[in-house]
């Protein structure tokens, strides 16, 4: 009888530990969903709300995107100053490969590109369709984050997916600032893609004008004399 009891009581005990152990991943779970759910919401007090009761500073949505790649999105710098500050991972993609700070860089946001680079964060990671920060930030004729990304030390003639370099990709999206930036910080304009074409050819072919004259210009002035 006393070793049916015993037996008994073990089984309880076991399974309020099971049920304990499972309100406590339900809290986790609740933690990290609230945490999302704030960011999402752009809730900077929530968000670090969240942090503090023990949410996991990288938690993912279905898409992957974490806290902190939601906040370089949306150009939410203070948001963003919180998750890193309690460790955020600033080089973690989403499920399309999408990382902090290419987000940062397709959208101009200087003061949260520097503080991702600050922390070190990858700077020549591809998303999958193989687009890197300064791709997105050179297309998108984000110039002053260009320069922030030349000064972080990405190699200004870099070849990318297809041939294609920064100039390029600048050129063929009629961005003159960004190509007189890199012109002026020494981009090779004679440089071909796969299809043989230079960033002046790209130019003319999309119909900037203006960069297609400032590309020849160069080209003319960097060739040897005869």
């Amino acid at each position: 009888m006393n070793r049916d009891l015993r037996r008994i009581s073990m089984v309880c005990v076991c399974a309020l530990g099971l049920l304990a152990a499972r309100a406590l991943a339900d809290d986790d779970i609740s933690l990290n969903a609230r945490l999302l759910a704030s960011a999402r919401a752009g809730d900077e007090a929530g968000v670090l709300g969240a942090l503090k009761q023990g949410a996991a500073p990288d938690s993912r949505s279905r898409i992957g995107d974490t806290p902190l790649l939601t906040a370089s999105k949306r150009g939410l710098t203070g948001m963003a100053r919180v998750l890193v500050e309690h460790g955020a991972n600033v080089s973690l993609p989403n499920v399309q490969g999408v990382t902090p700070l290419m987000a940062a860089a397709f959208g101009g946001y200087q003061e949260i590109t520097a503080m991702l680079l600050a922390r070190h964060a990858e700077l020549n990671a591809t998303d999958r369709v193989s687009k890197t920060a300064m791709i997105y930030a050179a297309g998108e004729g984000r110039t002053a984050v260009v320069r922030q990304l030349l000064d972080a030390g990405v190699d200004i003639n870099a070849r990318y997916a297809h041939g294609l370099t920064a100039l390029m990709w600048a050129a063929g999206y009629d961005m003159s600032d960004v190509v007189q930036l890199l012109l002026s910080r020494g981009a090779n304009a004679s440089l071909q893609d796969d299809r043989g074409l230079t960033a002046r050819e790209i130019a003319e072919q999309a119909g900037a004008k203006n960069v297609a004259a400032a590309l020849a210009g160069s080209q003319t002035a960097a060739a040897p004399a005869k």
